[in-house]
């Protein structure tokens, strides 16, 4: 056999998908594996959703749709942008995606010429860096600080001539950290003074449990060069579902379109009409779902403070991102191994020495799981 594509050999497969696929596999074994290592909402989707995707099913909408996006969905995406995010757009501003993840990948395709650097903030979505190696550009990674998990003036170190964008994720996979309004304007100040594109990642904008959510594309003229990302997935429990969307300058609309129509086409028919009763839609459920998970949270970061881990700033998401003492990836393998604990080790996040925990499962799960890694002795 002749080879194949080098430029795909040379990445590596997702380290969040591969844990969670050895953890089903000694689950099937009949190992009772507690897995806090992927990020899905342990919730049924609300009724009301599915309801109103089997009705779109029943009246035959079945076929073939308009590749950005059905034109309820994009209004819809449009109105919830204006009205709860502050970000200027339009119905023609949106495409809608097959997943957030789906939204990330054709921007980078739509933005990057080969060559071109993307700037990434560590710790980073296992996702990011594949994405822009598949677009053929170049990514250039930032730690953050590990105390504050906030931007700063050394970020500008890392802007050179071959810089095109810069990746931003807030409320943070895998931290739960939030960048805080003095952190958003160092990061739009930069794209102004440096001309730069950013992909603002917000899939967790509701998940979260200190202040308000500030989306990047809102600040001075940053809703002129993001691609603001976001879906269902994580608000609405809708992961199986795959539908995302981004909001972006039309130019950029227009490159991310012609990617899809020749990719995917664009997303299921009938789950896009989910996606309308979502967002307009009962939002008791998203309130519901929020509270349980900080009720989660607490008790996760009280028990692992009790055993002496030390924890990033748990203010979004659905992760305790704590320090350890040993090496990550060691560390998570005897978990998985010898505690039957899944969870994921902080170098898929280009960040050694820090476990992610989600607790987007059970709280009999949680305090399981709690307990075997209090019995393993390992920190």
């Amino acid at each position: 056999m002749r080879e194949l594509s080098a430029k795909i050999g040379a990445i590596a497969p997702s380290a969040t998908i591969e844990i969670s696929n050895e953890a089903r596999k000694m689950q099937a074994r009949g190992i009772d594996v507690i897995s806090l290592s992927i990020g899905e909402p342990d919730f049924d989707t609300p009724l009301h959703i599915s309801d109103a995707c089997v009705d779109a099913i029943r009246r035959g909408e079945t076929h073939y749709a308009p590749s950005n996006g059905i034109p309820e969905l994009t209004r819809a995406i449009a109105d919830k942008l204006n009205f709860e995010n502050e970000v200027p757009c339009k119905p023609e501003d949106i495409i809608v995606t097959a997943g957030a993840k789906d939204a990330i990948y054709e921007a980078m395709e739509a933005i990057l010429n080969p060559g071109d650097e993307a700037l990434i903030l560590d710790p980073s979505w296992v996702s990011y860096e594949p994405c822009v190696q598949i677009a053929g550009g170049r990514p250039v990674h930032h730690p953050l600080d590990t105390r504050t998990f906030q931007v700063n003036d050394s970020i500008l170190e890392k802007v050179s001539g071959k810089t095109r964008l810069i990746v931003v994720n807030s409320p943070s996979n895998p931290t739960g950290a939030v960048l805080d309004r003095a952190s958003l304007g160092l990061i739009a100040d930069m794209c102004s003074d440096y001309d730069l594109f950013a992909v603002s990642d917000e899939i967790y904008e509701k998940l979260l449990y200190k202040g308000v959510h500030t989306s990047l594309a809102s600040i001075g003229d940053m809703a002129g060069r993001t691609v603001t990302i976001n879906g269902f997935s994580k608000t609405y429990a809708m992961t199986g579902w795959r539908l995302g969307y981004a909001a972006a300058p039309p130019a950029i609309v227009r490159q991310m379109s012609i990617v899809q129509q020749h990719t995917i086409s664009h997303p299921t028919t009938f789950a896009m009409w989910g996606g309308v009763a979502a967002l307009k839609g009962d939002q008791t459920c998203v309130g519901a779902m929020k509270e349980e998970f900080r009720r989660r949270r607490d008790y996760l970061k009280s028990e692992l403070e009790e055993m002496g881990f030390s924890m990033a700033p748990a203010d979004g998401a659905f992760y305790a991102y704590i320090r350890v003492l040993e090496d990550d990836m060691d560390l998570a393998r005897t978990w998985l191994v010898d505690s039957h604990v899944a969870v994921t080790p902080g170098t898929a996040f280009n960040n050694p020495g820090w476990e992610r925990l989600s607790y987007a499962t059970s709280m009999d799960n949680l305090t399981r799981a709690v307990q075997r890694i209090r019995d393993s002795g390992r920190k």
